[in-house]
């Protein structure tokens, strides 16, 4: 099956290389593809497009996105940098040589993970120095996400360096898109701490944020981490995503304390897990009279919008509504 799907997908990337010469198509719409960095003239139209491979790299750090489970979710952009690139550098070379083998690519290949980045990082620096051009991938998705990678990318930028990312899967990404909560505004978290109490120290942080809430955790700590999750979020919608984009891909979706009582019977599952915690319900309006009662009571210590502040935050409502009533009371005071 994996070598049907990688001929398939070889077979998909050559067809879309030759569309170049075939000439312009109706869609083919240089202001879908214009902006301020990158203004192309008439002979270079195809550089940004994908009627064409990618020209000869320039020098700079490639931050590159690879599958996260599917060979076939490599980009034809990451394929190009991957084959040109004068070095590449990954979190552990057996799992990008398997991605490399898999489409006929055999790039100068060195580890860049947290136990050789402080040497690896003196290695790239410099090769980009010597005007060079040096891909980064992780074992999966994108780099510097939950990876190593952040200080390398620092360093070059310091170091005046062009720092290039070629987008792609995401984990964090498909996760969300698949659980079926708000979308609109959301924030990445990473991995929980390991220990229950910073776990709950983190968590107490986050319930304070008004947004969607993306999470990477392991099956064994998974059980743990739900029930903290119910505890100190309430009962909020989540989704529980794993092994996305491979054969025995799983989204459960319900509340954090009904998926804490599902995991907590079925076992730790296998494969890499995303959860994804809806945002806190709307917080009722306060009465006039118990907001009337606070705001008396804080504007005899405090300033108006000192005292709007402080009772939004304890009673919940609009800062606004808070702030207006303060100061309609402020006369009587």
């Amino acid at each position: 099956m994996a070598q049907a799907a990688i001929k398939a997908a070889k077979l998909s990337a050559a067809a879309v290389f030759k569309l170049g010469a075939a000439g312009a198509r109706v869609d083919d719409r240089v202001e879908a593809m214009s902006n301020s960095s990158s203004n192309p003239d008439a002979g270079e139209r195809d550089r940004i497009g994908a009627r064409q491979t990618s020209p000869p790299l320039e020098p700079g750090l490639y931050v590159v996105a690879t599958p996260i489970g599917n060979l076939r979710d490599i980009t034809l952009r990451a394929l190009d940098v991957l084959g040109a690139a004068g070095r590449v550098y990954a979190e552990d070379t057996r799992v990008a040589r398997k991605l490399l083998d898999a489409y006929g690519l055999k790039p100068r290949l060195g580890a860049y993970h947290d136990h050789s980045a402080e040497r690896a990082r003196a290695e790239i620096m410099a090769a980009l120095a010597a005007r060079e051009s040096v891909a980064l991938i992780s074992d999966a998705g994108t780099p510097l996400v939950s990876d190593p990678g952040f200080k390398l990318v620092c360093a070059a930028i310091k170091g005046g360096h062009r720092v290039f990312p070629i987008p792609g899967p995401s984990a964090a990404l498909a996760g969300l898109v698949a659980s079926g909560l708000p979308s609109d505004r959301f924030l990445f978290a990473g991995f929980l701490p390991a220990k229950q109490g910073a776990r709950r120290a983190a968590l107490t942080e986050l319930a304070q944020i008004d947004a969607t809430l993306i999470l990477f955790e392991s099956g064994p700590r998974l059980v743990e981490s739900l029930a903290d999750m119910a505890t100190l979020l309430g009962p909020r919608p989540a989704a529980v995503a794993r092994e996305l984009t491979k054969l025995f891909e799983e989204t459960r979706r319900d509340g954090l304390d009904a998926l804490a009582a599902h995991y907590a019977e079925a076992g730790a599952p296998r494969g890499e897990i995303v959860i994804v915690v809806g945002p806190p319900a709307e917080a009722e309006a306060p009465s006039e009279q118990v907001l009337d009662a606070f705001l008396t009571e804080a504007l005899a210590r405090c300033s108006v919008k000192e005292a709007a502040i402080a009772a939004a935050r304890a009673l919940g409502g609009s800062r606004k509504q808070a702030y207006a009533r303060a100061l309609m009371l402020k006369g009587k005071v």
